[in-house]
């Protein structure tokens, strides 16, 4: 195994959620300060949504072309140069522009980088390599916020640090080789439908694990602040929430190699349904911090667990395809996520963000109770 292509890969991976850790909450408090409304935020975090549907649909075709790693080098330096622009040119239709092409950018890197790591770790430890990925991607959104929180949000000095962090990620893979064999049908991201019938469950875990990300980078902050929480507190949240996401993929991935994947992919959905119901209760309680760690801890858990399972059932070609897919998902989960959230906390309940979570949570449930939805890979003997 090529453990230095591995971290490499990793680090280039990470220096996204790091940026976004950074910019995504001071784009929407920045918002909140300029006096938009909660819809309008919850469409400014569902815009990249639409750039990730696309990137998904470019990615194989660039990389036959370009090849690997130049195209996540560039990838990333396009995503710097559109968050240098959201410092610059601080206007709302601009940002939306900005945040699109941001999420096309930043979705090849994702689909290559996650289809590079899967294809390189050995399936003896498969599900502790997935998660220390993953693992590390959640410490680096966590270090976003309290990165945002010393810089503070009345300056730009978020966004530049982001730019830093997309520049130094893409500097990382100079040389690397051995990613998996793209061509230019792989990453298209035709069969979507299909891949969905196939694994419902992994395809619903996606969808719920990125509708989660992007609520709680863009909308929890707001939900703080709005049950009367200071700003600092607010931030805070969000940070305890990624705290549970990162340091349990470990145990999680350790778990995933030796039980039931089937069996701890649906224990986590019944904690994040549970916690999810608990937060409007326990919120001004002090029972509210470890639950919040077991929110994260849980959510976090089904995406890595859905790449683990994606990881044992493909390989090359395949692999990347079934990783569009994701990417698909991803962007979709992004995009409904943010904006029906957003919709029903200004016009029903200022607790839809935790309830809209619940009910994703229910419906996994169902999926995964039925049995069927991660087939056709039969259970392995552990």
């Amino acid at each position: 195994m090529r453990w230095g292509t591995y971290f490499a890969v990793c680090a280039a991976v990470i220096s996204i959620g790091l940026a976004l850790g950074v910019t995504m909450p001071l784009v929407s408090l920045r918002l909140e300060s300029w006096g938009y409304d909660a819809f309008s935020i919850g469409v400014m975090a569902a815009t990249p949504a639409v750039g990730v549907l696309l990137g998904a649909s470019l990615a194989g075709r660039l990389a036959a072309r370009l090849g690997t790693t130049l195209l996540m080098q560039l990838c990333l330096l396009l995503g710097a140069l559109s968050v240098a622009g959201l410092a610059l040119l601080q206007n709302y239709a601009v940002w939306l522009a900005l945040r699109l092409f941001i999420g096309v950018a930043l979705t090849v890197v994702f689909i290559l980088g996650e289809s590079w790591i899967n294809q390189l770790v050995v399936e003896k430890w498969r599900g502790r390599l997935v998660a220390l990925y993953g693992s590390g991607y959640a410490l680096s959104q966590l270090c976003g916020p309290l990165l945002l929180t010393a810089l503070g949000t009345d300056t730009d000095s978020g966004f530049w640090t982001g730019v830093g962090l997309l520049i130094g990620g893409s500097l990382v893979l100079l040389g690397r080789t051995g990613a998996p064999t793209v061509d230019a049908h792989s990453g298209s991201g035709r069969g979507l439908l299909q891949f969905c019938r196939r694994l419902p469950a992994i395809a619903w875990a996606v969808m719920l694990f990125a509708a989660f990300e992007a609520m709680m980078l863009t909308l929890l902050p707001i939900y703080g602040l709005r049950q009367g929480f200071t700003q600092e507190v607010a931030l805070f949240m969000v940070s305890v929430v990624v705290v549970g996401d990162a340091v349990l993929q470990l145990p999680i991935g350790w778990l995933a190699d030796r039980m039931s994947r089937q069996r701890l992919f649906l224990c986590c959905g019944l904690v994040l349904l549970l916690s999810s119901l608990s937060i409007p209760v326990l919120l001004h309680t002090p029972l509210i911090w470890p639950l919040l760690v077991a929110f994260g801890a849980t959510a976090g858990g089904l995406f890595t667990l859905s790449l683990i399972m994606i990881g044992e059932r493909y390989r090359d070609d395949e692999l990347v395809r079934a990783n569009a897919h994701v990417a698909q998902l991803w962007g979709l989960g992004c995009l409904v996520g943010p904006l029906l959230t957003g919709a029903v906390s200004q016009w029903l309940s200022g607790h839809a963000l935790p309830m809209m979570m619940a009910f994703g949570a229910l419906v996994f449930v169902w999926l995964a109770w039925r049995g069927n939805g991660l087939m056709p890979l039969a259970e392995q003997s552990r």
